[in-house]
């Protein structure tokens, strides 16, 4: 049972949830002492016990052997305003591109703190939100975005994408564009004071602290909310209120984090949303990138338009899937859905590169869950309608694979292709499955 002090908590939580809900205007003056011991150790309990260590050095397991006496001094230097966040430890990891992406490690108490302040801001912002955003919020996925795309294109008449990309977004934020946003809804300047240390706290990249003036570290816990703030106002809330506004006919756009589309009706208004895109982010320092954005036509009509005018169909490529105009075997129009070719070869590479590393570690029957497992995650984020190919393509590429090296085990060779779907009858590899149907449409 929880406590009388997290009890609390979380009663001010539900009520933050109300007013917020009933007065879109309101300003909250009091949030930052929600961050107690109790609900700080509720936060504690809700990490992830097994992430990397930041550079304190500190794990989940280390810091909980003295759990009362370490929230206890953390809560102390929070009233205080004594606490100052750990700067990240900067690792890199690979892009599609061959380039590598920043990601940070934070510290376990930087951890604690943020997930106390994400919780009380989402209490807030979740009311705030458009149904339109999809990415880092509760009880929402990429899965949804991609259904809400579906449901756009098939039920609107859209005959116009404008796809944007907006360059290097979670490294530019400017830090006191996104505290005035913040400031819309929150007057606590305790919490805004806590929530500006984070955005300077900074990263150890090579042994050199490095401190910057705009970014929102990815890898922290608080970073999505507060991009989602940030293109709350600078997006959702504009293209709600201003482009709708003066478009001639139908257009939404859909978002998961930084990553848009916009579904337009008319060809003059597609025109105007993209230049009106340029123009609004570049007012908060922002820049749409020229080679990854681009309008086209795309709908009912495309496929006829395109072989009309001796060109190739237009696709767009979102959430690592491409889309294409298709048919249903009834002839209807569908939206087609493909891996998006990058992260296809990717998948495979790195199925190849994690085979060829276990072969000979251990013996098959230790590691074969393990590949049913990244299998069946593979399945999970690319089964969805139109992809059976593709996702198919995955499976017999690891079964190739994987009897590849199973017979460069023996100089004998003995694992033929006989022996080995014998071996795979006893020993079964997970199947493609779809796993999100987006054609509900066509059962109407």
């Amino acid at each position: 049972m929880p406590s009388t002090e997290m009890g609390k908590t979380e009663l001010k939580l539900s009520l933050i949830v109300k007013h917020a809900k009933e007065n879109p205007e309101m300003q909250f003056t009091s949030l930052a002492h929600l961050l107690n011991e109790d609900f700080l150790k509720q936060c504690f309990f809700q990490l992830n016990r097994n992430k990397a260590k930041g550079v304190d050095n500190v794990g989940w397991y280390d810091y909980h052997e003295n759990l009362d006496e370490n929230i206890g001094t953390l809560v102390f230097k929070l009233k205080t305003k004594k606490f100052k966040p750990i700067p990240a430890r900067r690792v890199y990891i690979p892009k599609e591109d061959g380039k590598k992406r920043p990601l940070g490690i934070s510290a376990l108490e930087n951890k604690i703190v943020e997930k106390g302040v994400k919780k009380i801001l989402e209490s807030i912002y979740e009311q705030d939100f458009k149904d339109i955003s999809y990415g880092f919020r509760p009880k929402r996925n990429c899965h949804q975005a991609l259904n809400e795309l579906d449901d756009q294109i098939m039920r609107n008449p859209i005959n116009h994408i404008v796809e944007a990309d907006i360059k290097g977004f979670f490294d530019n934020v400017d830090h006191e564009l996104l505290i005035e946003f913040l400031k819309i809804r929150i007057k606590d300047s305790s919490m805004l004071h806590l929530i500006r240390k984070f955005l300077k706290a900074g990263y150890v990249d090579n042994n050199m602290v490095m401190f910057s003036d705009s970014g929102t570290p990815q890898g922290s816990i608080l970073s999505p909310l507060l991009a989602n703030v940030f293109l709350h106002y600078v997006l959702d809330e504009w293209f709600e209120k201003t482009v709708k506004t003066h478009a001639r006919g139908y257009c939404e756009v859909i978002r998961y984090a930084d990553d848009f589309v916009c579904v337009v009706q008319y060809k003059d208004d597609a025109k105007k949303i993209e230049n009106a895109l340029k123009n609004r982010f570049n007012k908060y320092g922002l820049e749409i990138h020229p080679e990854k954005s681009r309008r086209m036509t795309f709908g009912k009509y495309e496929n006829e338009n395109a072989k009309k005018q001796g060109r190739k169909p237009n696709t767009f490529d979102f959430l690592g899937l491409t889309h294409f105009c298709d048919k249903a075997m009834s002839g209807r129009f569908i939206v087609g859905r493909k891996t998006k070719r990058k992260k296809f070869i990717k998948k495979c590479k790195d199925m190849t590169s994690w085979l060829k590393a276990i072969r000979n570690k251990d013996k098959p029957k230790v590691w074969w869950g393990t590949l049913n497992s990244k299998l069946r995650g593979h399945y999970q984020y690319y089964g969805v309608s139109g992809n059976y190919h593709a996702i198919d393509a995955f499976y017999r590429h690891t079964v190739k694979t994987v009897h590849k090296w199973l017979n460069r085990r023996s100089q004998k060779h003995s694992m033929n292709w006989k022996n080995f779907n014998k071996y795979l009858k006893s020993y079964p590899l997970v199947k493609p499955k779809i796993h999100h149907n987006f054609y509900t449409l066509l059962m109407y």
